[in-house]
This record gives structure tokens, sequence and C-alpha cells, in this order.
């Protein structure tokens, strides 16, 4: 069965994965999702208002950052979301700060909830299924606490 990520271009696989984000070549502001061609001419303008850049480049962030908050998802999000369990089965999310200065939001590891996560302690991202289908996997990224 082949694994492939649900949103491609967001993350790298492997030992070591990281996400991808766009960084511009003329302020050096880092922006996650990364900008895609796929979203129009506007997306290639630098986020930063104080920037005319629109040239980008791709960047790996830190694979480890520190959980800035969290809660858990008691209920089943709308479609599109596919759930990986019938029935539904509650997760937790983090948001984490990476040393970039970003807060990127993510789900947290298989087998972990919001009683494993506090304010301040450190996590790393792991790539996890998200669900399978006819296809294959799909594959997503999730924050795992480190101290586990």
């Amino acid at each position: 069965m082949t694994a492939t990520p649900v949103i491609d271009g967001w993350f790298t696989t492997g030992d070591e994965p990281h996400l991808l984000a766009s960084r511009c070549t003329t302020c050096r502001n880092v922006v996650f999702p990364p900008v895609s061609s796929d979203a129009g001419a506007a997306a290639f303008y630098c986020r930063n208002p104080a920037c005319d850049g629109e040239a980008h480049e791709s960047v790996e962030l830190s694979r480890r950052g520190t959980v800035w908050s969290y809660t858990d998802a008691q209920y089943q999000p709308p479609a599109p979301y596919v759930p990986a369990s019938d029935p539904y089965q509650p997760f937790a999310l983090a948001a984490v700060e990476l040393p970039e200065g970003l807060v990127v939001l993510g789900q947290v590891a298989d087998g972990f909830g919001v009683a494993d996560l506090k304010v301040g302690a450190e996590v790393e991202l792991v790539i996890e299924t998200l669900h399978a289908d006819e296809s294959g996997e799909r594959t997503t990224y999730r924050w795992k606490p480190v101290s586990a």
C-alpha cells in the first residue's frame, strides 16, 4: 500500500521529517504553509506588509518546538474531514511555537492527549497515517511530546 501526504508540499517524510515553509528572499519573512503556484499569482507576494518582495525560497522548519496552547476536538469536524475511526474518536490539537517565530497548529501524535501536554513543553514533528482508502495510506504531520 502506498503512503502519500494528505497535503503535498507541506512536509518531508523519513526518519527526520520537517515542515516546509516559504521564505521571502527580500526580507527573510517565513510563512507556513508554503506559498504555492496553485493559489494564483497573489500567493507570491510577501506576507510582510512592509515588504514588496515577490520571490520565495523553500526552507525546512525546525523539527522541535514548544507547546504554545492546546485543546481537544471532542466533536467531529464537518466534511471534507475524513474520520480515522468509526465511531469518531476525539483527538488533541497543539499550537506549537517554533524557533523561527511561527506558531503551527497540528494534531497530537497517536496515543497522546491533552493530559500529556502542558504549555511550554517540548514536542517534535512526526509523520503518521491520518486514514487509509483504496489508493493507500494518507499521512499527515503531528506533534509528539518529547518526554514520551
